[in-house]
């Protein structure tokens, strides 16, 4: 039950190594903290090792990088897969450059991920450019739509049973799979959007889900989800006259920060495919 994973997050108090970008590293230590986890961040080569070692788990986000910082995601990485951690890769932006494409790539090749989390046209970029395909399939567009669900659906088991870890494509329909199984997810708003950041929170709240429910990694990753839009949806409905973005954002972080395993079971939006 989706219950159980939020229940074993506030427990175990989770901490988690985030190595991630500039742009959002407040929000994700925030959302981490209501969430009922422990943030830590570190990017610097000498000294993510120690760093990721007194983790649980690590949460790799590629959003703004830089030499060092990519220097430490592969000794963090390396680290974590020899302390069998739960890693989580965030390919922010795969695609847009030859930097980022080639790092979360070359970081597939090196490190065991438990999860990939992305939007659908970061994750197509990894499947065209991770070694493991000869392309993806053409009748998979570039957002996932009731019409091109099925095919989405699809694609996300394959990349998951090539890469062996769970494959999490976020949108307007959210998608988080295993080879065998795909939860299907419509929680959220479009709202979200205008939020910088909220696919990176998700990261970090996915990355100490996983590492809370060791048992049930899959159906951890999917309650990060559906804990993640929920909070939109709540945070949204408590949007008052002369509230924008900034407002939303912190009633977000608060509707997680309030939310409990009634509230998360009551609330989800899902379906297994």
């Amino acid at each position: 039950m989706l219950k159980d994973c939020i229940e074993n997050v506030r427990k175990t108090v989770p901490l988690v190594h985030n190595i991630t970008n500039y742009v959002t590293v407040n929000d994700v230590a925030n959302v981490l903290l209501a969430c009922g986890g422990s943030p830590i961040m570190s990017d610097e080569p000498e000294d993510v090792e120690d760093i990721t070692a007194i983790c649980g788990g690590l949460n790799i986000n590629i959003g703004t990088l830089n030499q060092r910082s990519i220097e430490a995601m592969y000794r963090a990485g390396a680290k974590a897969n020899a302390l069998g951690h739960v890693v989580l890769l965030d390919p922010v932006g795969a695609g847009a450059s030859a930097l980022r494409t080639n790092t979360a790539v070359g970081l597939m090749e090196k490190v065991k991920f438990d999860v990939i989390r992305g939007n659908i046209s970061e994750i197509k970029t990894l499947a065209l450019g991770s070694g493991t395909t000869k392309g993806v399939d053409a009748d998979v567009a570039d957002a996932v739509t009731e019409e091109s669900l099925d095919a989405a659906v699809k694609f996300a088991k394959n990349f998951a049973e090539k890469t062996g870890s769970i494959i999490a494509i976020t949108g307007a329909i959210d998608l988080v799979a295993d080879a065998n199984k795909c939860y299907v997810i419509r929680n959220g708003r479009p709202e979200m959007g205008k939020i910088t950041g909220t696919g990176c929170q998700l990261s970090g709240l996915m990355t100490a889900f996983v590492v809370a429910n060791p048992e049930a990694k899959l159906e951890a990753a999917a309650a990060a989800v559906c804990v993640m839009g929920l909070a939109g949806e709540i945070g949204w409905s408590r949007m008052q006259d002369g509230d924008g973005n900034s407002t939303y954002r912190n009633r977000i972080i608060d509707a997680i920060y309030n939310m409990d395993g009634e509230t998360l079971e009551k609330g989800a939006k899902y379906e297994v495919r």
